[in-house]
């Protein structure tokens, strides 16, 4: 993406888009384990490869899974 798109758009498209096509491949996903709530959770993570290292993010990723 272009510096000018902020990651919390760039984001939200990738969920919108991917959650639209994972229920359109698997409509009873919607019916019985999603009726009423979205695929995604609502956070993210950004960070760049040189400052942050594979444990941060597997680290934040674990701490998703908790809450």
């Amino acid at each position: 993406a272009p510096p000018t798109v902020a990651p919390v758009d760039i984001v939200r498209k990738l969920k919108s888009i991917s959650a639209n096509e994972i229920f359109k491949g698997f409509p009873n996903l919607k019916k019985s384990k999603f009726w009423g709530s979205g695929l995604w959770s609502r956070g993210y993570y950004v960070g760049t490869a040189g400052t942050v290292s594979a444990e941060t993010i597997q680290r934040y990723i674990q701490n998703q899974k908790l809450a």
